[in-house]
């Protein structure tokens, strides 16, 4: 038998899955397809499946389906370079062991590999759960981000719960829109969801809100009213910036959460009440437990599951996904066509610091769906606060750590866009040295221009003067010449400064250890390196 079968229509992450695990002395086998995976598994199965979820023919979701209701105890992890919320939630509700998205860090994926397979004991009498349906579409939950993903696998494992869960961020990170998606891919999907930000309404008027009030019970009670619990009955009761709560309110909520019971304003029979609450704010209630502002034991009702909203500031490789997202509902909302942004734009778009996060972010694109004269953005037509914002601290280059406080390397699998052939050779990384020096050597223009032509030559320099020449002489396809001796160049270098330290060199050049690995292959430097 075959221990970890891994199917995956990109050759370059199959190599990945295969070099990994036979390092680690596993049994693998790998496929293209899913109609390969469904003829195999009616000769022998194996003690894992690792799927992709977009592949030529049949998806991994429907694999997943049909090894469930087949083989009901062989655990499934789904892979997908497409992470959204629906993929996340419909593979835990498919019976996925755990949801990956890459780019994935590869010795976390073969412990996981190795905990999936550890629970691959066939109960007697087993039976598949069916699957469920295909929840409700949530397109604005968008994130690519490593944290983000998190906030996803999360939703999906509480899909099938009632537990309470305390949300927590900085405001405009999105919290009521984890609330929602919390409510649609839940059993109380279709039942109220009925939210209210207790920090914006009156103290005096709070109570009725939540609770309801009787007819007659305080000056200006014409009629009896339904309180929020009443509404949400079935459903769930988000209660947003729950850390403002007046402290008499506090001891209202903690008794319905304990008893499941309350009181109108004004009424003398208890009402039942059956309602998730979800919880949010943007303070640290912890420690305002500590300043006596909040009740520890309300904290510890509300802190069943706690998620952690981050900022926008903490996910800038999302910024370009949310703006083209928002661009286009700007457009459609406003009027006019989709707006897109230079490189420089979005350059600057990504070092603003964003304290207003995602909100922020949606404001800002309303504001260029408006105001920017022309199709394509540049610097100049972006708003006066992200245009002439002060660069953030963290665009600067870092210092050079010693070894042994270098960051822990992110080992990252990558799908390949513009895979190389590895039997293509690899010119010699002294080209550039060369290239450099030539144009060093060439005259200087004199005149008004001769302070800037007095500059010392650059590599962009270089890369200019070497391309301008093949273009010239007619060369074949010089660009990707060019791109291998860059890449090789940043590989020789990077490991030679790291004494060939290879988990370190791709930290400081931004790339996972495999990515690393990969280009190495590729560009034939497996002996040089």
């Amino acid at each position: 038998m075959s221990f970890v079968w891994i199917v995956d229509d990109d050759r370059s992450i199959r190599w990945v899955l295969e070099k990994a695990l036979d390092r680690e002395g596993i049994a693998h086998r790998s496929f293209e397809s899913a109609a390969e995976v469904r003829i195999a598994l009616e000769q022998e199965t194996p003690a894992l499946l690792v799927s992709d979820v977009r592949m030529p023919g049949e998806s991994g979701l429907s694999l997943l389906k049909w090894v469930k209701e087949t083989q009901p105890t062989l655990p499934v992890i789904i892979m997908t370079a497409y992470s959204d919320l629906d993929t996340a939630v419909q593979a835990f509700q498919g019976g996925a062991f755990e949801y990956l998205p890459k780019p994935f860090d590869v010795e976390q994926a073969v412990a996981l590999i190795r905990r999936a397979m550890s629970t691959h004991t066939p109960p007697e009498g087993a039976a598949a759960e069916p699957a469920k349906a295909s929840p409700q579409e949530q397109r604005e939950m968008l994130g690519k981000a490593a944290a983000m993903q998190d906030v996803f696998r999360a939703i999906g494992r509480l899909s099938t719960s009632n537990v309470t869960v305390l949300i927590t961020g900085e405001s405009g990170t999105g919290k009521e829109l984890v609330a929602r998606a919390l409510h649609e891919h839940s059993p109380r999907n279709g039942k109220p969801f009925i939210a209210i930000n207790t920090a914006a309404i009156p103290k005096d008027l709070l109570e009725s809100e939540l609770f309801g009030h009787e007819r007659g019970s305080f000056t200006g009670a014409a009629a009896t009213r339904q309180g929020r619990f009443q509404q949400a009955e079935g459903g769930t009761l988000f209660l947003d910036e729950i850390g403002d709560m007046p402290a008499d309110l506090q001891v209202r909520l903690l008794r319905v959460l304990q008893d499941g019971e309350y009181y109108r304003v004004g009424g003398q029979a208890p009402m039942k009440s059956n309602v998730r609450i979800i919880a949010a704010t943007h303070q640290n209630l912890d420690e305002r437990v500590k300043q006596g502002l909040f009740r520890e034991d309300l904290l510890h009702r509300l802190n069943v599951v706690r998620l952690r909203l981050p900022p926008l500031r903490e996910r800038r490789d999302d910024i370009p996904l949310l703006m083209k997202y928002f661009l286009g509902k700007s457009a459609q909302t406003l009027g006019g066509d989709v707006k897109s942004l230079t490189l420089k734009a979005m350059d600057r778009i990504q070092a603003f610091a964003f304290p207003g996060n995602v909100r922020q972010l949606e404001n800002i694109c309303h504001w260029i769906t408006v105001m920017a004269p022309g199709q394509t953005v540049d610097v100049g037509d972006l708003p006066p606060e992200v245009q002439f914002a002060a660069p953030r601290e963290a665009s600067a280059a870092p210092p050079s750590p010693a070894p042994s406080a270098m960051p822990a390397a992110t080992t990252s699998v990558e799908t390949s866009h513009a895979a190389t052939s590895a039997s293509a050779a690899a010119p010699s990384a002294d080209a550039w040295s060369a290239s450099v020096h030539s144009v060093a050597s060439e005259p200087q223009n004199s005149g008004a221009g001769a302070a800037e032509s007095l500059a010392p030559p650059t590599w962009r320099d270089a890369l200019s003067k070497s391309l301008a020449e093949a273009i010239r002489a007619n060369e074949s396809t010089p660009g990707e010449r060019l791109t291998k001796e860059f890449e090789e160049t940043l590989i020789r270098t990077a490991l030679n400064e790291t004494k060939g330290r290879r988990i370190e060199a791709s930290v400081w050049l931004g790339w996972g250890r495999n990515t690393l690995t990969r280009k190495i292959h590729e560009l034939g430097l497996d002996e040089k390196v």
